[in-house]
């Protein structure tokens, strides 16, 4: 890529500190080691040349409290790397500073979980400059979170020279092609409770796609925009922005180019589910899953590209008849069928192409760039010597 340095292009030096600020956000069953198992070979090329490598990740969040410790991918990493690498929990700390300092040569550890700072999602400086404290240069991995202005990920480059990992780079090349054209049907499929579905996905894709059909929090956010009533289903972290998106699409589409079905499926609350009326969503239910319309199914068989983005509804709890009709129109067709995201998308029975990233992979698609990308050519503007701590 033009503009940004790339870690396969720098020759490297033994005893040289390194910062791996990678995308490992994957929980302790490991239902879905795709997010590791891509920077495998960069950290195998580091350890080898005789770097000592910092490695960060995240999982979870600070603002829920589901970030969690990550022994189990230091335990993961190295069996897949056929060397032990040792778990530090702690990042930010006198102690990891100490830590990162006597790394031997060819040496990787893996520090504590960034997101259990609350600092990390804000993008905290005074963080970041601590962490950055850990190594002297960092090679950026992890496409998953190239659309996070995290302490973690863009922070680091306001202290260290950076370079881009493979798998960021290789990521980003392999969407290229989905990029929406002049040519060909397209349809994206949004699901999942992250906000950017809506704010990045709903609002660009709508542009760029002949249809869009949405579920997940993306539907609930534009049912409660159009007057359905949506009882207690879930409306995501950000509702507020989301709402202000949807009231804009559909404002600015009249509703053309979106699949808004007629019948729901909804659960109560002691969990049993039943089918009811677009308009007709009790109160004390909430929308988990939905029936695609004909039209749609015709035009989901016939469409030359096709984006999966999460899955539409409530897949693991059962709810999968979205899921199993978008995927049952593409069985003949999973060349041109591109699932985008994590362990919920995991989930799915799909053997074609798929992305590490989610909203990454949806912001680039839409914007042709990431946050990351613009982050590291910025580094490179202001010059590889930089090292402020």
């Amino acid at each position: 890529m033009n503009g940004i340095r790339l870690l396969s292009e720098q020759r490297l030096r033994p005893g040289e500190r390194w910062i791996y600020s990678a995308g490992f956000n994957v929980g302790p069953a490991l239902a879905d080691t795709g997010r590791i198992d891509v920077e495998l070979a960069d950290l195998a090329r580091l350890s080898a040349a005789g770097a000592r490598v910092a490695l960060l990740s995240h999982q979870g969040s600070a603002k829920d409290g589901t970030a969690r410790h990550l022994g189990h991918i230091a335990d993961y990493l190295g069996r897949r790397l056929g060397q032990p690498v040792r778990y530090v929990p702690e990042n930010a700390s006198a102690l990891a500073r100490a830590c990162a300092e006597d790394l031997r040569e060819g040496e990787i550890a893996l520090f504590g979980n960034t997101r259990l700072h609350p600092g990390e999602e804000r993008g905290d400086p005074e963080l970041a400059r601590a962490l950055a404290a850990l190594g002297d240069r960092v090679a950026v991995g992890g496409f998953s979170k190239a659309h996070r202005r995290h302490a973690s990920n863009t922070g680091l480059l306001d202290h260290l020279p950076g370079y881009a990992a493979a798998a960021l780079v290789d990521e980003a090349h392999a969407l290229d092609p989905w990029a929406a054209t002049a040519d060909g049907r397209s349809v994206g499929v949004l699901g999942g409770v992250k906000p950017e579905k809506t704010l990045i996905g709903l609002a660009g894709l709508t542009r760029t796609h002949d249809l869009v059909i949405p579920g997940g929090v993306v539907l609930n956010t534009l049912l409660a925009a159009a007057g359905h009533p949506t009882g207690r289903s879930v409306l995501g972290s950000a509702p507020e922005r989301c709402a202000e998106v949807a009231r804009d699409v559909l404002a600015r589409t009249g509703g053309h180019g979106l699949h808004i079905p007629r019948t729901l499926v909804v659960a109560g609350p002691d969990g049993t589910t039943r089918r009811v009326p677009v308009d007709s969503v009790p109160a004390d239910c909430a929308v988990v899953d939905f029936d695609i319309e004909p039209w749609a199914i015709d035009l989901l068989r016939r469409a030359d590209r096709v984006l999966v983005a999460g899955t539409p509804g409530r897949y693991a709890e059962g709810n999968r008849h979205a899921a199993a009709a978008v995927l049952g129109a593409r069985a003949g067709a999973r060349a041109s069928t591109l699932l985008l995201g994590g362990d919920t998308v995991a989930e799915l029975p799909w053997d074609g192409p798929r992305s590490t990233g989610g909203g990454s992979a949806l912001q680039y698609l839409v914007e042709g760039t990431c946050a990351v990308f613009e982050a590291l050519m910025d580094n490179e503007r202001r010059g590889a010597g930089h090292h402020d701590h």
